[in-house]
């Protein structure tokens, strides 16, 4: 493991029209010792040709030969992860400038292990929403259960002390099944900045379908990702419906 190193861990499915910009974000962090391992999952569109002009020896570019989905891609980069600190970005979305050096400075001083930051929503095009994202400043594994709070792009964790993560391939939540992984080994704690932008909106994304679809993703992570029992994957299902509704409440800002 190289101290002081952060694998950038980001899965790539048809995005040729965002992936460079958000490459460019990664290459203009203040903090340059990164390694950025993207997992293209057999994009029909043209960007892995786009991603082979990138010259850069910290970049890596794996591919999946079908199509297999963002847990086995994020579990492939984690796999072949050679940092100190772990962190997600994914291939439609940006970091401001300072996002890893005010991170892990504050990990550094703080003796945290797990954390994540504020973000703002944009469009497909890039144009801001007025919408920041933030939520609890102190996570532990019960607050995990009750909802998934940190936008996976803004994650952050040691992996000295949390080891390798691998988790079940379920298609869609499989950034939060890693976060129950993850919380069993550490809180997790807020960098309370706006230091990244997500893009809203894809089609295919969780944000673009309806209730009830997402109530099956939920319980699907709980009875398969969790290996939890039908009873305890509907009751935590329900606690996740509940404080979703309060995110929006309490942590959701618009018109900023």
């Amino acid at each position: 493991m190289d101290r002081g190193l952060v694998s950038i861990i980001m899965p790539s499915w048809n995005t040729a029209d965002y992936i460079l910009e958000t490459i460019e974000s990664v290459m203009a962090q203040t903090y340059q010792n990164w390694e950025l391992i993207i997992v293209d999952d057999a994009s029909t569109d043209n960007t892995i040709e786009l991603l082979k002009t990138l010259d850069d020896s910290r970049i890596r570019l794996l591919v999946n030969e079908i199509n297999s989905g963002a847990a086995v891609s994020r579990n492939k980069a984690l796999r072949e992860a050679k940092g100190e600190w772990i962190s997600f970005l994914d291939s439609d979305d940006l970091w401001m400038p300072d996002k890893l050096e005010k991170q892990i400075r504050f990990m550094d001083e703080n003796g945290y292990h797990f954390s994540y930051t504020n973000y703002s929503e944009i469009d497909e095009s890039g144009n801001r929403l007025g919408v920041t994202v933030t939520g609890p400043k102190h996570i532990t594994k019960t607050g995990f259960y009750n909802y998934c709070w940190p936008g996976c792009l803004t994650v952050m964790y040691n992996r000295n002390y949390v080891g390798l993560i691998q988790i079940e391939d379920i298609k869609k939540n499989n950034d939060y099944a890693m976060w129950l992984k993850v919380c069993k080994k550490a809180d997790c704690y807020l960098l309370d900045e706006e230091l990244a932008l997500y893009r809203r909106g894809r089609t295919g994304s969780i944000s673009s379908h309806g209730i009830t679809k997402l109530i099956g993703w939920h319980y699907k992570l709980f009875r398969e990702a969790e290996g939890e029992n039908p009873v305890f994957a509907a009751f935590n299902t329900a606690r996740n419906m509940v404080f979703g509704f309060y995110k929006k409440k309490r942590y959701v800002k618009r018109g900023v």
